[in-house]
Formats: C-alpha cells, structure tokens, sequence
C-alpha cells in the first residue's frame, strides 16, 4: 500500500522550482512515483491511503546539515557567553561526564525533535567521546526514529592548553581506527544512515590528524565536515600555529574537497571563499548558533555570490536551543537584510533552498533527496496552515519562512514511511523519549557540576 497527499500547495524545489496548488503526489515503497491531480492518482491508485491536504503545504523534508545531538541535554545551560568560555565551563565539563545512556536519550530526543519540525535528514556532529562506544549510540537513535542522515564520527587531539578537558583528547590513530571500523560497519550504499569523518577546529587538532581524514575518506568514501572560520580566536590560532587562516592551511595540506562540508565560516575572507570554491567545499550555515555565541555574520551572500553550496544547520542545541530549521531559515534571511540593509540580499525562496535542495547538495544526496519530483526517495514534510501564526496564506514560501514556527508540520515520510502520521510519531513513544531525556540532562548536569548554572543570577544586563 502507498499514499496519496492530495490537493495540497507543493513546493516541488525542482529545477524550475515549480509551485503547484491543488496537486497531489504518489507514494510507492521509497519512492515518489507520480505527480498530479487528485483523480488521476486515485483512479489509478485506489489501493492507497490517501491524506488530505487542502490545508497544507507540502515540501521537501529539510536537511539539518549541521548538528551535535548530545547537546540536547545542554539546553539553557550555556546563555551569553563566547563559544570558547562556552566550551570550557559547560560543554567540555560535561561531555567528559557523557555515558551511553546519555547520548541515547539526547540523540533521541534531537532525532524526535528534528522530525516533528520537517527535518528528515540530519548531520550529527559527534565529537565527545569519554568513553567508548557512543557513536554507536547516536547511530541506534536515527535507526530506531527513522530519520536519515550523517553521524559523523568527531575528535579533538589537542588544545588542552586552551581549556580542552584532557579526557575529550585522543590520539590521532585511536580516533581514526574508530572512525575507520564505524564507516566499514555502517555504511553500505543503501544505508539509510552512515557514518562520517569529522575533526573538530583547528585549535583543537594537529596536523597529523588531519592529513589521516584526508586519506580514510578517500580510501572509504565518507563525508567529512568539520568546524572552520568560526570565530576570531579560532582565526588567531591557526595564525599563530601555521601563519595563515584555518581555511588556507587545510587547502595547503590537500584537505579539502567536494565531500568537504565547512561549519560556519563566519570569519571566512576573500581570499578563503576563493579557496572554498577551487575546492568545491560545501558550507553549513548555522545563523541562530553564530549569534548567541556572538560569533559574527558569515558572508553567505559573498559565498553564493562565488557559486558556493549552502546549506542550513540549527547547531546543537546548547547553542542555538532547539534543531528547528524553520529558526534557521527566517534568521538567515532576517540576519543579512539588517547587516546589509539591503532588504533583497536573502530572499525567502533562497533560504528554503538552503534548508532543502542545497542542503542536500551539500551533503551528496541531491540526486535522491531535497525535492519533490518523480524518481526521488519519498522524503516529504506536510505543513499545515490552520495556526493562527501561518494565515491567511497569501505566498507558501513567505508563510514557510516568516510565518511558520515550526509546530505546524503535521506528517513527515521518510523513505515513504509516515514516521509522523496526523502529529503523531509512528516509531517511537514521544512522552517517554521526552521524560528520559530530562532525566538524563538532570543526572548529567549534577554529575558535570553545571547544576549551579541552572540558579544563575537575574541579568538584566552585562553592567
């Protein structure tokens, strides 16, 4: 049995980027089989479910190109400070305290999260590792939800002397060998889910590390990314180490490349967007983290200027609060319109480009995920307008973008399975994902000591 959407506003983000209303779409196994009217498809078809969306708008399920699943414990713990205090008096403290448990429940919690929001594909970040095994345990989460994605296998292996907590440093060959036994157990060219590489920032790596990426994914095929340009001290560093900015020294040891996906570039210059298209790296924008870690405005419109692949990324939450892409992408247009004062330099067109088709370009599925068109793994997201926030609907773009908060997504297919059918999830019982994911942020916070930043003081100001 397949399904029908039907007589729903479809967002197709095809080549022509093609708007239909009152259309209807046909699901087939994993498939989008066929695209037309209400009748054809039933006539054709009445062995199928059909779902009624003359409400709603149906668009590609977004792809979250960058995040760090265990964080989702963090929320709120970490407000108004710079990513590196940020990470040395609360994240570093408490991923050093990260048991299996944990980054089950976050990941669950992040994959639960990320689906009720539209986002059917994720890129997880993950590269705490006290312990081993805990890779493992955010592979299990994507497996167990449904959703599709990366979960790329991170490690720091130096930069104790800049606050790294000496129990999150590996060594080059112990985290390459466990990256390298990941990707030969997990990925196969039909996984849904597959493991990636994934170096941290260059003030935490050496060298050595970094040409070892190099090779694994080019003897295994795996996706890196990696965090560049992120903010003024990560710039200074690489300065310092290597006497040029993070993004040239990769591109002079050869890292870089087309499975190259590059977190954040806020402090990219010229001269490294030049570099990032020689290499056809492709980029994760992550606005709502770079602003509450008050990291800067990344030159996206200089990056897409030049002919770069832009996708949109949420963060982890311990620095952005939540995984919806929907955030994301009003940020994104929001953020560039006041920097620039130019109110057409982001269009909203643009920005559900970057969270869908780009997104997926910028992880190497655009031939099989991003857009609704025959052929295409049935990866579907079904928005529906009947929030007081998202009518009357005058423009299904302008409402996705600047109406929409995010909770109106009503259905999301994955791989054609209905993994959230009428606001309900299919797989897994969202009140005991949610009440174990609580648990496991109170036990952690109490173990890591940033309990205390739960009963901070009212700041009204920073005077």
């Amino acid at each position: 049995m397949g399904y029908i959407l039907a007589d729903g506003w479809v967002i197709t983000m095809n080549p022509q980027r093609d708007v239909l209303e009152e259309a209807s779409i046909l699901i087939e196994g994993e498939f989008i089989t066929a695209i037309g009217t209400r009748q054809q498809l039933e006539a054709k078809n009445p062995q199928c479910e059909v779902i009624d969306c003359r409400d709603a708008i149906i668009i590609p399920g977004m792809v979250n190109t960058h995040t760090h699943l265990f964080q989702t414990l963090l929320k709120g713990l970490g407000d108004d400070m710079v990513l590196k205090k940020w990470f040395t008096c609360m994240t570093g403290p408490s991923a050093v305290e990260l048991t299996e448990e944990d980054v089950l429940a976050a990941a669950m919690h992040g994959c639960v999260e990320s689906l009720r929001s539209g986002v059917t594909s994720l890129v997880d970040f993950m590269y705490a590792h006290p312990r081993p095994g805990l890779t493992a345990k955010v592979v299990e989460a994507f497996e167990v939800t449904g959703i599709r994605g990366h979960v790329c296998r991170g490690f720091l292996t130096t930069g104790e002397e800049h606050g790294i907590p000496a129990r999150l440093i590996e060594t080059p060959e112990a985290a390459l060998a466990d990256a390298r036994a990941l990707i030969y157990r997990y990925n196969r060219p039909e996984s849904r889910v597959k493991v990636g590489i994934a170096p941290s920032m260059i003030w935490a790596l050496d060298e050595k590390v970094l040409r070892g990426t190099r090779e694994l994914a080019d003897e295994t095929g795996a996706l890196i990314t990696t965090h560049v340009a992120e903010t003024d001290f990560e710039i200074s560093q690489s300065q310092l180490r290597f006497q040029c900015t993070d993004t040239e020294f990769l591109s002079e040891i050869g890292f870089l490349g087309p499975d190259v996906l590059a977190v954040h570039c806020v402090q990219c210059s010229r001269r490294d967007i030049r570099a990032l298209k020689h290499h056809d790296v492709r980029v994760s924008h992550n606005p709502c983290s770079n602003m509450y870690l008050a990291s800067g405005v990344a030159p996206i419109p200089e990056m897409l200027a030049a002919g770069i692949t832009v996708g949109l990324g949420s963060d982890g939450p311990a620095s952005s609060n939540n995984h919806s892409l929907f955030q994301a992408m009003k940020m994104a247009a929001l953020l560039q319109k006041g920097v620039h004062r130019d109110p057409t330099i982001m269009t909203a067109e643009k920005v559900l480009e970057m969270a869908t088709i780009d997104g997926a370009r910028a992880i190497g599925l655009d031939t099989l995920i991003g857009s609704i068109e025959v052929g295409k793994k049935a990866d579907i997201a079904v928005v529906g307008t009947h929030h007081p926030a998202m009518t009357p609907v005058h423009h299904p773009v302008s409402s996705l973008v600047y109406s929409a908060l995010g909770h109106e997504v009503t259905d999301v297919f994955v791989d054609g399975e209905a993994v959230l059918r009428q606001g309900k999830l299919t797989r897994v019982d969202e009140r005991k994902v949610l009440q174990r994911s609580q648990r496991a942020a109170n036990s952690l916070a109490e173990r890591a000591g940033s309990d205390l930043l739960k009963r901070r003081p009212w700041r009204s100001s920073a005077f």
